[in-house]
């Protein structure tokens, strides 16, 4: 019994500490229902990007049902031309958000089934948004395409349709 406490806790300690070092690199892939740090200082005001009002109701319930505090903004809302629809919101602190649903606000929304909710989505300097997915796909949004890049298999573009 106690060894089987001790290789869980040497087990733990190492678990933990990989999960610090691929933080510490900036690739962590968080899920859904994971909260993550702040990535600002709370010495220096958030970056807030300008909103066009409120992110969909059911990204609102989303965020609460995740203890994200809101509520979310809409920075960018395209949709695809297989129609899926995409926002990425912004919290008061500054944190932006993927949330995307197959057919749009009105559609059913499943998460993970129709809708997918990211965490800690970058606003690149080339001016898109980049969020990572729990199993590893990488979800790219700009002005013209969205770009998913599974972690192993081939990327997959979808193009914006004109709104």
């Amino acid at each position: 019994m106690v060894i089987a406490t001790v290789l869980l806790t040497i087990i733990g300690m190492i678990g933990g500490y990989l999960l610090s070092e691929r933080k510490d690199r900036g690739t962590e892939a968080t899920s859904p229902t994971t909260d993550a740090a702040p990535s600002y200082t709370p010495s220096a005001p958030p970056s807030l990007l300008p909103t066009d009002g409120l992110c969909p109701q059911q990204t609102q319930d989303f965020a609460v049902h995740s203890q994200i505090p809101g509520p979310l903004s809409q920075v960018v809302r395209r949709r695809t031309t297989a129609g899926t629809v995409i926002w990425i919101c912004q919290n008061e602190a500054g944190q932006l958000f993927y949330h995307a649903n197959k057919g749009g606000e009105s559609a059913t929304w499943i998460e993970g089934k129709t809708a997918l909710f990211l965490r800690d989505v970058v606003h690149e300097p080339d001016g898109s948004y980049e969020g990572t997915a729990s199993d590893g796909s990488i979800f790219n949004l700009n002005d013209d395409r969205l770009l998913i890049t599974p972690l192993s298999g081939k990327p997959r573009v979808q193009d914006l349709a004109p709104e």
